[in-house]
């Protein structure tokens, strides 16, 4: 699977742009603040019809205008399929495959997997439980539909509970028999989708803790466990006799909604007592196993995202990503750089076709220089 060529209409900070891409490798280049991480997002919007970083369509707009385009044409499984995502101001978000409707979102997702690595992954790490588990959530919907349509179910009776819990508090009137089938549903869900997340990182676990061993020259060993209340024999239980505080507090405190994925490296939490690089490693190798795991599910190569990699990586973990590309572990490969010649330096020294475009205020040209 490759994206063939990318287009953009309105989106962010680019008015128009067109560009006709390697099969391989695709490195934009510019200073900082130009648009290059723009065109990964672009590509994030074809493969998952959201982006990665304005949860908010309407953020991703061009100022001053009214709605964006995004158009790829990818080659998959040696036929052309045509993705156009349009977000308009005020109106529904439309998808279309090959000139086709797509009324429900969730049907493309997994279809066109994708991995990003970005500067801000150390965030898995360093913030609250909520970042770990959309991570896991985004690859479980990438790979099982049923878990998608599951997670979806859950966050709509969540939402609804929340909201009687509150209009109870409000009116200071509680009628319990109406939370009883928000209750039903919501441990039912939380049982299903949290023994998915404890099935799903048995296989992904070992991925993790490879790739880690390869990346950090096996200094240190590491950890993840998968925490959540919901897993214990009697949960139904203790979610109905935790209404009172539910009541208290306005809101639901027990669900897979409060779980967690805890890291920990020599035993230690690596939040608090693994080194800058140490946590660089880690992240990487969660994106590295997240790149296997869908290999392995799709038979497919994932597009691969590295947003500004380079400057955030020392030359050894350079070298070790480097060899893998050169080893042609990947299939298509989208780098972004703030520094052209050292992008340029580090890959030509790999035998892969790379095609490189400078950017410069939202305007894309071929760079041959």
């Amino acid at each position: 699977m490759h994206l063939k060529n990318l287009q953009l209409n309105q989106f962010k900070n680019y008015k128009q742009a067109k560009l006709e891409l390697s099969s391989e490798i695709n490195c934009f280049v510019g200073i900082n603040g130009s648009g290059k991480t723009n065109l990964l997002d672009a590509i994030h919007y074809l493969c998952l019809t959201k982006s990665a970083l304005n949860a908010q369509d309407s953020q991703n707009i061009l100022h001053d205008q009214e709605f964006f385009t995004v158009f790829g044409e990818f080659n998959l499984d040696f036929k052309t399929l045509e993705i156009r995502c349009v977000v308009e101001s005020g109106k529904k978000k439309q998808l279309i495959q090959n000139g086709k409707s797509i009324e429900k979102m969730s049907e493309h997702i997994g279809l066109l997997p994708v991995v990003m690595i970005a500067p801000d992954d150390t965030l898995l790490i360093k913030d609250g439980s909520e970042e770990r588990r959309r991570f896991f959530d985004n690859m479980l919907c990438q790979l099982d539909k049923t878990y998608l349509e599951s997670l979806v179910r859950y966050q709509h009776f969540l939402k609804q509970r929340n909201a009687l819990l509150k209009q109870f508090a409000d009116t200071n009137r509680v009628n319990k028999p109406l939370l009883e089938p928000f209750d039903r549903e919501i441990i039912q869900l939380s049982i299903q989708i949290a023994k998915a997340r404890e099935q799903f990182l048995e296989e992904y676990k070992p991925l993790l803790l490879d790739h880690y061993a390869d990346i950090s020259g096996q200094q240190e060993d590491i950890s993840i466990q998968y925490d959540s209340d919901c897993l214990v024999a009697d949960f139904e239980g203790n979610f109905l006799q935790n209404q009172p505080k539910d009541l208290i507090l306005k809101r639901t405190t027990m669900g897979i909604h409060k779980d967690d994925f805890i890291f920990e490296i020599d035993n230690y939490p690596i939040k608090k007592f693994g080194s800058q690089g140490q946590q660089k490693s880690f992240v990487i190798a969660l994106k590295l196993a997240q790149f296997e795991i869908f290999f392995a599910h799709k038979e497919t190569k994932p597009i691969l995202l590295l947003d500004d990699i380079f400057d955030k990586l020392d030359d050894l973990r350079i070298e070790k990503l480097m060899k893998l590309v050169a080893n042609h572990k990947f299939g298509q490969l989208f780098i972004t750089d703030a520094r052209p010649e050292r992008s340029k330096s580090i890959l030509q020294e790999i035998d892969s076709n790379a095609k490189f475009f400078m950017v410069d205020s939202g305007v894309v040209s071929v760079w041959d220089q």
